[in-house]
């Protein structure tokens, strides 16, 4: 039975869901209602909605099928309203990456504008700002949305509910069951949409950089590359829709993990015979993740708030860190306030080594985790930093020196971000066991709605740009829109940093829940390393990793060459002297068509594997597999995002002329060229893939294990 105490507390939190969307929607009108520029801004800009609706409404076909046969499957053998649950996730994750593209493709071409009206810097940040809030807030209000109506229509999380599955023979706890579904559906989506959108970006950008800095020395996002629109359209379907479905994946993951750690604790407590434990030490743990999560909520209403009505500066970067602090510093006061009145009276288990403040620390530990993350990503790829710099001087040397200097870079990288995370997790477990390492992932994604409204402004930012030089807009304008871009491609790479680190934090707490579940109530949940089985899955989980990787980069470059070479025919001497345009709907069908074929394969072996290998081997192989590919994912999706990150600021180093002697069009450009060629597929399609893989990996383990416990050949 749903207690009085929890029903009231998760209406409340709620209210605050409803005010954020509210604000969201105020934001999405105010932005519509302001006016687009010149006549052909409003065509160029109207081409990329157009586009960027038309590849979704193409990939949703695809993802619609796979959706609705997986929520039959639940439905009819595991649990009766898991498909429901599951196909709330689904939607959830839908109506967020829908809602982020919309508003982004109708911020982008106002940024340009307000740039060419105002030729402010203030002014334009302001509204690249308020189309990213729109993308930010919808992840984190859409996504506790969902979790609070699996909540409050299913009677919230029982520990001791236990009901006969649909397959014969199987037990589950429905509460959890509907939990993990929910968090599954949102993960399945995100595939989908990393996946496809990684592909159809990165194939268009790659091709459009071929063809206009390579074959045929034109500018950067000239008008007269039949691969531009489609670029632009790329920029809206991964950086905006795909990373909006993925950062709420991670988001409701902690929360989901965070509360199934909680019956596990519970359970655990009483069968080694802490009679102390009781229901109210049992509600407070499941209460707070979603008070947590509201509370870093109001703390994103706040920053982005200030930020809309203050007067902003001519330094973008200063604007938008304040942003963020202020959502993670009021994410900290209330987690606080929220920390102490929830525990402060109820009997606590042996693990909360601070008391009432053991939660709280552990959250700490995720949201100075993030920040940290995020300063060192900025220092890696930075134009205003050496590691960057230094590959931009290596350009003079030729390709082979870039590359070589690029790996370097990223390898020598992913130290220190996994020190951070290494030292956030063996504090939170120390201080909170299991579920303070659950609670450190949420904290780290508690203000989420801040994080991503910031890497929203990326991509905003350089649409905005894009749609200056196509536009043939004033040198001024494009001096202010280059100045957004610059900053927007660091935001851009924290992002992905940041995304990284929440699915490292995630991901961890997953496995930590899977292991409790199928331990049983008796056990102290481990993984035993000793075991043949846990090794092989180990070594293949890594394996797999490689093999993904492999996957997404031929899928991209093949796309990129073909498209290339297409585009190559449709540059005639008419279209290069400005007498005729290109057929941008042509390469936009294709770079869609590509990226729809493409996507199926890496998606569905995410969702298959543990499925396989649990049937097959049973769960001590899936938990060798889920370790596995964790250890190996982690340092080669911050390698990935950072080398790639570093090679794309090295190109913008040059062309700003910072490098002297060395502007466009030199060798040294050209080289620099080479190095972001190969560094847009890493960041913008491999690294941001990885972390979607380990973590729908890990929740589908989480839901199938039920049944693989009781159904595999080892039993």
């Amino acid at each position: 039975m749903l207690s009085s105490l929890l029903t009231s507390s998760w209406l409340v939190v709620l209210g605050v869901v409803v005010l954020a969307l509210i604000y969201v929607a105020v934001n999405y009108f105010r932005i519509k209602k302001m006016p687009e520029g010149t006549a052909e801004m409003i065509e160029l800009s109207g081409i990329i909605r157009s586009g960027a609706q038309t590849f979704l409404k193409t990939e949703y076909k695809s993802i619609t099928v796979v959706v609705a046969v997986v929520a039959v499957i639940f439905t009819l053998f595991v649990e009766k309203t898991s498909g429901i649950t599951f196909l709330m996730g689904a939607l959830m994750s839908s109506i967020v990456c829908v809602l982020g593209m919309q508003s982004a493709t109708y911020a982008n071409v106002r940024t340009s504008n307000k740039a060419r009206e105002s030729l402010s810097i203030g002014e334009t940040v302001k509204v690249a700002l308020c189309g990213g809030s729109i993308s930010g807030l919808a992840v984190q209000g859409f996504g506790m949305l969902g979790f609070l109506a699996v909540l409050l229509c299913f009677g919230g999380v029982q520990h001791d509910a236990s009901s006969k599955g649909l397959i014969a023979g199987l037990t589950c706890n429905p509460y959890i069951m509907r939990i993990s579904t929910y968090s599954l559906g949102c993960s399945i989506v995100a595939m989908f949409n990393r996946v496809a959108g990684g592909n159809y970006t990165k194939a268009a950008d790659i091709s459009s950089d071929i063809l206009g800095k390579l074959r045929h020395d034109l500018p950067e996002d000239d008008s007269r590359i039949p691969n531009t629109i489609a670029d632009f359209i790329g920029d809206n379907v991964n950086d905006i829709a795909g990373n909006c479905s993925d950062l709420l994946e991670s988001f409701v993951a902690t929360m989901s993990a965070s509360i199934m750690i909680s019956v596990t604790l519970f359970k655990t407590a009483l069968a080694e015979g802490e009679t102390q434990i009781t229901d109210a030490t049992f509600n407070a743990t499941v209460l707070f993740p979603v008070i947590l999560a509201g509370c870093g909520l109001v703390g994103c209403l706040i920053g982005l708030g200030l930020a809309n009505i203050k007067k902003m500066g001519d330094n973008p970067s200063k604007e938008l860190d304040l942003s963020t602090w202020i959502s993670a510093g009021c994410t900290i006061v209330f987690g606080g306030v929220a920390s102490y009145f929830i525990f402060k009276d109820v009997p606590l288990y042996t693990e909360f080594k601070l008391g009432w403040a053991s939660p709280w620390v552990s959250s700490i530990m995720g949201i100075v985790s993030g920040i940290a993350i995020g300063i060192i990503t900025e220092y890696y790829t930075s134009t205003d930093h050496k590691p960057t710099q230094k590959i931009a001087e290596m350009c003079t040397e030729g390709e082979a020196f870039v590359v070589t200097k690029g790996d370097a870079v990223g390898s020598r990288s992913v130290l220190l971000p996994v020190l951070v995370i290494i030292i956030a997790l063996i504090v939170s477990g120390i201080i909170g066991g299991s579920y303070g390492i659950a609670i450190s992932a949420l904290g780290m994604l508690a203000f989420v709605g801040a994080t991503v409204s910031i890497d929203a402004f990326g991509p905003i930012a350089d649409n905005a740009g894009g749609l200056a030089e196509a536009c043939h807009l004033d040198p001024d304008v494009r001096k202010i829109t280059d100045k957004l871009d610059a900053v927007g491609n660091t935001t851009a790479a924290i992002g992905k940093g940041f995304a990284i680190g929440s699915a490292a934090f995630a991901t961890v707490s997953l496995i930590m829940a899977y292991v409790g579940s199928y331990s049983g109530d008796a056990a102290v949940p481990v993984l035993n390393f000793a075991t043949f089985f846990v090794v092989a899955g180990g070594i293949l989980g890594g394996a797999l990793v490689e093999y993904f990787s492999a996957i997404l980069t031929d899928n991209t470059i093949d796309a990129a060459k073909i498209m290339a070479d297409v585009g190559d025919k449709q540059m005639t001497q008419e279209v290069l002297d400005g007498k005729a345009k290109p057929d941008y709907n042509m390469m936009i069908a294709m770079a869609a068509k590509e990226a729809i074929r493409r996507m199926v394969i890496p998606s569905v072996l995410a969702l298959l594997i543990p499925v396989i290998g649990g049937f097959l081997l049973g769960p001590e192989f899936v938990g060798g597999i889920l370790v596995g590919a964790t250890i190996v994912a982690i340092p080669r999706a911050i390698f990935m995002g950072n080398s790639g990150g570093a090679f794309d600021n090295a190109k913008k180093y040059i062309e700003q002329g910072m490098l002297e002697g060395h502007g466009k069009g030199s060798p040294a450009h050209k080289a620099a060229v080479t190095g972001d060629t190969i560094g847009d597929t890493r960041k913008d399609v491999v690294g941001v893939a990885l972390d979607i893989f380990i973590k729908l990996m890990s929740t589908v383990a989480n839901t199938i294990t039920p049944i693989i416990s009781r159904y595999h050949i080892f039993k």
